[in-house]
C-alpha cells in the first residue's frame, strides 16, 4: 500500500479539528469508506460498550487503512492483550479508558508502544504495510510515530492528575470522557456545567504545557462542543452511528408525517 498515514494525527498536526465517529452498530467494512466520505477523520471502534468481536474490529480497521480514515479502537479496562492484537490487525490507535494516574498512563505506553518508547512485541506481516516483509527498525519507528495513543480521563481524580498524565512520554491525546466524568461528579449529563468546563480548562492547560492534544467525547450538544472547541479542544468524538442513524430517521419520519 502507499505510505502509511494517520488522518486523525494529520489534522491535529495542522492545528485543525480531528473528527471521529463511534461505531456501536456497524459490523461491515463499508462503514470505513462511508464515514470517510461523510467527513470523518477517525473511527472510534468501541470494544468497551458493545458486543463487537475483535475479528470484526480488525476487518473494519484494514478497510479504514485503504479508505483514508484512521481506525482507533477503544478497549475494555486493562485489556492490553486485546489492544495489541487490534494493533497487529490494522488499528492505528488505541483509546485506553479510565486512566486515573500517571502510572496508569505509563503502563499504557509500555504495553502499546514499541521499544525504545515501550515494550510492545513486534509481529511481522502487518496490514499497515500491505502485509509485506519489512525492516523491523523501520516498522517500529513508523508505527510508534503513526499509532495514536489516547488516554481517557473520566473521574475527578483523573482531572486532578491531568498535568502528570499529560507529562507522560508516549501519550498522544488526553481525552475527557464527559459522560462518566459528569456522573462521577453527581451532575450526570450536564456537560455544559461550569464544573465540567473547569475540568476542560485543566486538561487543555496540561496538554498545552506538555505538547499533547486535548480530546473530548460524550458531549452531544453542538453549542457545548463549540464552547469547548473555542477553549482549545481539537480531538472530537462527534457522536456514534446509532445516535446519528436514529436522529436522521426520526427527523425524516417527522417531516413526512407532517405532510398530512
Amino acid at each position: 500500500m502507499s505510505e502509511l498515514k494517520n488522518a486523525a494525527r494529520e489534522r491535529l498536526q495542522k492545528g485543525e479539528l480531528s473528527l471521529g465517529v463511534g461505531l456501536r452498530q456497524a459490523r461491515t467494512v463499508d462503514i470505513a469508506k462511508i464515514m470517510a466520505v461523510s467527513g470523518m477523520d477517525w473511527l472510534f471502534i468501541d470494544l468497551e460498550h458493545n458486543s463487537m468481536p475483535l475479528d470484526t474490529a480488525v476487518q473494519i480497521s484494514v478497510a479504514a487503512l485503504y479508505s483514508g480514515i484512521a481506525p482507533l479502537v477503544r478497549i475494555p479496562i486493562g485489556a492490553y492483550g486485546l489492544a495489541t492484537r487490534a494493533l497487529d490487525g490494522g488499528a492505528l490507535g488505541i483509546v485506553v479508558p479510565h486512566v486515573d494516574s500517571a502510572s496508569e498512563a505509563k503502563e499504557a505506553v509500555s504495553r502499546l508502544k514499541y521499544p525504545p518508547i515501550g515494550h510492545r512485541s513486534i509481529g511481522p506481516g502487518l496490514p499497515h504495510f500491505g502485509y509485506a516483509a519489512m525492516d523491523a527498525k523501520a516498522l517500529t519507528e513508523i508505527l510508534n510515530r503513526e499509532t495514536l495513543l489516547t488516554v481517557m480521563l473520566e473521574t475527578p481524580a483523573a482531572i486532578e492528575a491531568a498535568d502528570e498524565i499529560a507529562a507522560v512520554d508516549g501519550v498522544d491525546v488526553v481525552m475527557i470522557g464527559t459522560s462518566d466524568l459528569s456522573a462521577e461528579m453527581g451532575i450526570n449529563g450536564q456537560t455544559g456545567d461550569e464544573r465540567i468546563a473547569a475540568a476542560y480548562e485543566i486538561v487543555i492547560a496540561a496538554c498545552k504545557k506538555h505538547q499533547k492534544w486535548p480530546g473530548m467525547g460524550g458531549v452531544p450538544q453542538p453549542d457545548v462542543i463549540e464552547r469547548y472547541v473555542q477553549m482549545g479542544m481539537r480531538f472530537i468524538l462527534t457522536g456514534n452511528d446509532l445516535a446519528f442513524m436514529m436522529a436522521a430517521t426520526k427527523n425524516r419520519a417527522d417531516q413526512l408525517r407532517g405532510f398530512l
